[in-house]
């Protein structure tokens, strides 16, 4: 960057700011980029091992320490080598030829045995309910089970299955500087799909493009043609016959029809066998456990869940004796999206507007120069049976967020009760409907706990990091200079926490491509001193570095929980203006400290927190604790008179302490904190330990203050109205704020959501039945003016200004 701003004629520092920011996008910012060698040279942590708590038998198996120094792979770069061949010819046609030496396994016999199941040949003689029996009424059946497996699947063509890799690998290449693949991360898959099981992907889901993107990566390092599980509501008829032939899943319409109904019956059976017959076979199987990008919604997809729900069903029938899961994770540095007039969430896509938004991803790319990095995770294997038999344990009594909330809300009471939240926002749909209670449960906890392994396991890109700095550290701008020194030490501060990095390279090369990616959500001006000024843009822009900063909220969210529960704990003691120095004189008790920090808790959605269910939230407590004790912002404070907290030799080690199950949640829990009464704390005074709190506190900020925002609406919005209705009132009350005071990262439409279903959670509104469909009225409870300030007030304390 210095020699780039040498270089530059002493005229252009005499040139207007546009002319001058569009001098300074215009050069220097085009550069290929390594992902592969350690950032800075710092430690990489191997991310992915599966949870020790619930499956300890995979944890050992499938992971060697070896596996750690395999490094990185490019996949979408394929040279001569990764060919048979040689020579000029083949290094101009690598692409084609790599395509056609692919092993694709035959599978054309799929259908008649899906059709010649035991479930399907059930329905066909009227042995089982939705049946037809025997003559014309059989036949009529019998060709609506082919239309029904018809719509779930094809068998995969293998002609067209190559010309789509050689189309795809081209594609990839000009959209993407690279696609990075962990070499250990690869190998443990493969020894996983060695043992014979079969193999189940679970993924988040950031981009339709992961539907394509993943099957790709593992059809290039062997693994076959991946199943992969749609959503029909995001293609068109004509993409899903595509799809169809290209290995895609589509799940029938019908499937989704009440327990009673005859179609809905013969569509599940169909599918159960459709699905039974894909695990026997031993073809890998994708499914996304998110919510398809731009639908608003629950994070938790119901037809992910459904999907896993068919799965579990199988193994626990003994139609396959297990199966190994994969959490899976796909991060970019920016979301490859299309334009708003070719694609919009409510309208499925099809094949001219997917066509149109192929051109205009390679139009932005070649024009701009921004092409981004791409990284794939996979998480260890784990044995599904193994997860079930242990899991089962953990179960306790639960109680919903009004039962738990609502009386400390409102002052009635101060104590918080001794159990788990319950919030299930995702609803049982499809095939899920059929399962057992108890099975349902199991599929809804094995969900969320893959995809909290799938988040864990993520890298953290070069655009989060720097979205974060802009928004929550110089939201008024910064030096160049001191922005290179900000971006190693939130990076250093990542690796630390256990995240891994999707970047590498010299930092001020990271920088300048990081820079180039935000170029139209940030400014760069010159200065005198021949520095450079960085300023994130005021607007709607904000809207998006704040999600693009979401993605770095996972590696600090238990310091942040607890910055946040500190900011409320001396929220009525110093005021928030206060200078550090008097809040550092606070003595700070470890059972308020706890008392707080599981408030906050409850009062987060789990879609944000992604708890595993095998973690209670008092375990979560001491975690946060311990966290904010490790990072230097909380000190212990030993009393006169008492046993140093250091001090263990003199300690008695009762049975109790010596011998405790990890898994049990019970009772037994309380009797750490009857012990840490007389612990206590105080904020630590070191000179980086104000601006450190701050930015914790600030990560969460977005959320909080839409929720804030939310209350200070109820006696604004219009009650009753649907739930749609309701949260387009509430975003425009956003918006509007937003325009009023600056806060645009709390104008998202998904904030509102979120706000909605946890008042809703909280008592605060009710869904009541109408003739119109349900509708939300605000609950008696929180009628009255005072108990909304209450509530206000109960947020408020949590959010630092």
């Amino acid at each position: 960057m210095d020699t780039m701003l040498e270089a530059r004629p002493q005229t252009h520092q005499r040139s207007s700011h546009n002319g001058q920011e569009a001098s300074l996008w215009s050069s220097g910012f085009r550069m290929k980029l390594e992902a592969v060698t350690p950032f800075l040279g710092k430690y990489r942590p191997f991310v992915g091992r599966c949870c020790q708590t619930c499956t300890p038998k995979s944890w050992e198996s499938l992971f060697h320490r070896s596996i750690m120094d395999l490094g990185f792979c490019n996949v979408i770069l394929v040279k001569e080598e990764n060919t048979r061949f040689r020579g000029w010819l083949v290094r101009r046609l690598c692409y084609f030829l790599w395509s056609l030496e692919q092993h694709i396994p035959p599978c054309r016999d799929a259908p008649q045995k899906i059709v010649e199941s035991t479930r399907v040949q059930d329905v066909l003689s009227g042995r089982a309910p939705g049946g037809a029996g025997e003559g014309q009424m059989s036949n009529l059946v019998k060709k609506e089970v082919q239309r029904i497996l018809g719509h779930i699947q094809a068998p995969p063509r293998p002609f067209l299955l190559r010309l789509f890799s050689w189309a795809l690998l081209r594609f990839l290449n000009c959209l993407f500087l690279n696609v990075q693949l962990h070499k250990g991360q690869m190998k443990m898959v493969h020894e996983a799909a060695q043992a014979g099981l079969p193999l189940i992907l679970l993924s988040t889901h950031k981009s339709l493009l992961d539907g394509i993107l993943l099957p790709f990566v593992l059809f290039s390092q062997g693994l076959g043609v991946l199943r992969v599980a749609w959503d029909p509501r995001t293609c068109s008829p004509a993409l899903r016959a595509l799809l169809r032939n290209l290995g895609g899943l589509f799940l029938p319409s019908e499937a989704n029809q009440s327990l009673d109904s005859s179609e809905g019956v013969l569509a599940r059976t169909v599918v159960h066998a459709a699905m039974e017959q894909l695990l026997v076979s031993g073809q890998p199987l994708l499914i996304f456990l998110e919510e398809a990008p731009g639908i608003q919604g629950p994070r938790l997809s119901a037809l992910g869940q459904a999907w896993l729900g068919l799965v579990v069903q199988a193994v626990q029938v003994g139609i396959v004796p297990d199966a190994m899961l994969v959490p899976v994770a796909v991060t970019y540095d920016l979301v490859p999206d299309a334009p708003r007039d070719v694609h919009h969430a409510s309208a499925p896509l099809g094949l001219w507007r997917a066509a149109l938004a192929i051109l205009w991803s390679l139009r932005s790319c070649w024009g701009c120069g921004r092409r981004v990095c791409v990284r794939v995770h996979l998480a260890q294997p784990f044995s599904l049976q193994e997860y079930t038999s242990n899991t089962r344990s953990c179960w306790g009594s639960r109680q919903t967020l009004e039962q738990l909330l609502q009386p400390i809300v409102l002052g009635q009471c101060t104590v918080v009760p001794d159990t788990e939240k319950e919030q299930e926002w995702t609803p049982v749909t499809g095939p899920l409907l059929s399962l057992k209670e108890e099975d349902q449960l199991l599929v809804r906890r094995l969900s969320r706990h893959i995809l909290s392994a799938s988040v864990a396991s993520s890298a953290v890109m070069s655009t989060a990091i720097m979205a974060t700095l802009l928004l929550f550290k110089h939201r008024k701008g910064v030096f160049l200079s001191q922005l290179l020194g900000d971006f190693s030490w939130l990076t250093e501060e990542a690796l630390l926490r256990g995240f891994d990095v999707g970047f590498s390279g010299q930092l001020r090369c990271l920088v300048q491509h990081t820079l180039s990616l935000l170029r139209v959500h940030v400014a760069l001006l010159r200065i005198h001193q021949g520095d450079l000024l960085v300023v994130p843009r005021p607007g709607p822009g904000l809207t998006h570095l704040a999600r693009l900063s979401a993605e770095l909220l996972p590696a600090f969210l238990s310091e942040a929980v607890g910055a946040c529960a500190v900011r409320g704990l001396l929220a009525g003691r110093v005021p928030p203006e206060g200078p550090w120095e008097l809040q550092g004189i606070e003595l700070l008790s470890q059972n308020e400290l706890y008392r707080q920090i599981l408030l906050l808790v409850h009062l987060l959605p789990q879609d944000l927190l992604l708890l595993q269910p095998c973690q209670s939230s008092y375990c979560y407590c001491q975690e946060v604790l311990d966290r904010l004790i490790q990072c230097g912002l909380l000190v212990a404070e030993e009393t006169p008179g008492c046993q140093p907290a250091c001090d263990i030799g003199r300690q008695r080690l009762s049975s109790k302490l010596l011998w405790k199950t990890s898994g049990d949640f019970t009772d037994s829990d309380s009797d750490d904190f009857m012990e840490a009464e007389g612990r206590y704390f105080r904020l630590s005074q070191q000179s980086r330990c104000p601006d450190f709190f701050l930015f914790l506190c600030r990560l969460l900020s977005p959320l909080l203050k839409a929720f804030a925002q939310a209350a200070t609406f109820l006696h604004q919005g219009q009650l009753p109205d649907t739930e749609s209705g309701y949260t387009e009132q509430l975003f425009q009350f956003l918006q509007a704020t937003a325009q009023e005071e600056g806060i645009f990262e709390c104008a998202d439409p998904n904030l509102a959501i979120s706000a909605i279903w946890t008042f809703r959670d909280l008592g605060v509104l009710q869904q009541m039945p109408s003739p119109e469909g349900p509708r939300l009225h605000l609950s008696s409870a929180f009628a009255s003016r005072d108990n909304q300030e209450k509530l206000e007030q109960f947020i408020w304390q949590f959010i630092c200004s």
